[in-house]
């Protein structure tokens, strides 16, 4: 049977070689360029946010797009978000409970230390950075050592080259252009830790937080981690009380925040604990194991949450023989 050939083929054009019979009719070829397909796919996520379309009346719901937004960290959403952001904000949430708060002459970071095992030791959550400056961390702990080092180098040129301790606000402000690098950079991850920083310098106690979004806030008294929403509660409940308190009723504050993050039937002990002080005249230390329980001896036992008795079923009545 004789065959036409219809139209050709070069290595320049992308177009098919149809094959056909006299007899028959020549089917109208459909394909895309380069361009066409281009704008096919740009009017495409034009469309509503919500719900998209294909040109066959198709209904194509959102999600099966979201992954093309969350695959690097210079990638904007549709709606205004950077997805890597916000996963790295939700490591955060996943670490350990930590609390900072300070008084007039005083910074305390109290935290909750967890262990991988009943076989492993209590992962440290309190880090020296300086003698006028310490940290707590909630995240990943790999993360946080390196911020660790480079918080340590700063403070230690510092005092290398200006012979006095770098004031806390520059180092935070340090940690800030340092954490944004990663979030705005190609093939970069932004750093999955949060850090509470408590520090004393020239201008008195200080308790910082930083996040992996590179922001960083200025703080009287601050939670993070999990379940942190419970000590935040209670430190704004207690906030006005912490400025005039002596050290000893400020670290028991920072306790009774700590302990409402924990579970009902969980409580503190010196295993789980950790404690960082620093002060006018004191350098930051950290207090762990038995050094916490002159601290734990003298907070009152938790108030146990009164639990609703369950509901009585009623009891059905028994119908009486009837005499015969």
């Amino acid at each position: 049977m004789e065959l036409s050939v219809i139209g050709s083929y070069s290595s320049t054009a992308p177009f098919p070689v149809f094959l056909s019979r006299p007899d028959k009719p020549i089917p109208e070829p459909t394909a895309f360029c380069g361009a066409s397909l281009v704008s096919s796919l740009s009017d495409l996520s034009s469309l509503s946010p919500s719900r998209q379309h294909y040109s066959a009346g198709v209904e194509v719901p959102l999600s099966m797009f979201r992954n093309q937004y969350d695959n690097d960290v210079t990638v904007w959403s549709p709606q205004g978000r950077i997805h890597q952001i916000e996963y790295a904000m939700e490591a955060v949430k996943q670490g350990s409970a930590t609390v900072g708060l300070k008084s007039k002459s005083h910074a305390v970071l109290v935290a909750l230390k967890r262990a991988q095992s009943e076989l492993a030791a209590h992962q440290k959550k309190i880090l020296n950075v300086d003698n006028h400056v310490g940290i707590s961390i909630a995240g990943l702990t790999a993360d946080a050592r390196l911020l660790c080092n480079f918080m340590r180098q700063e403070c230690l040129d510092s005092r290398f080259v200006f012979d006095r301790p770098l004031p806390v606000s520059r180092l935070v402000s340090q940690i800030g252009s340092k954490t944004q690098i990663p979030t705005q950079r190609y093939g970069r991850r932004p750093y999955g830790v949060g850090l509470l920083i408590a520090g004393y310098d020239d201008m008195g106690p200080h308790i910082f937080q930083t996040c992996p979004s590179a922001n960083y806030f200025d703080c009287r008294a601050m939670s993070i981690g999990a379940r942190s929403q419970s000590a935040r509660t209670y430190l704004e409940r207690h906030m006005s009380e912490f400025l005039d308190c002596n050290l000893n009723d400020l670290v028991k504050h920072g306790l009774r925040a700590l302990r409402e993050t924990l579970p009902a039937e969980q409580d503190l002990t010196t295993k789980n604990v950790s404690i960082g002080i620093v002060g006018k005249e004191m350098e930051f230390t950290i207090y762990d194991d038995d050094e916490v329980a002159p601290f734990l001896e003298g907070l009152e036992e938790r108030p146990q949450r009164k639990v609703a008795p369950p509901a009585e079923e009623p009891v059905e009545k028994q119908e009486e023989p009837m005499e015969h």
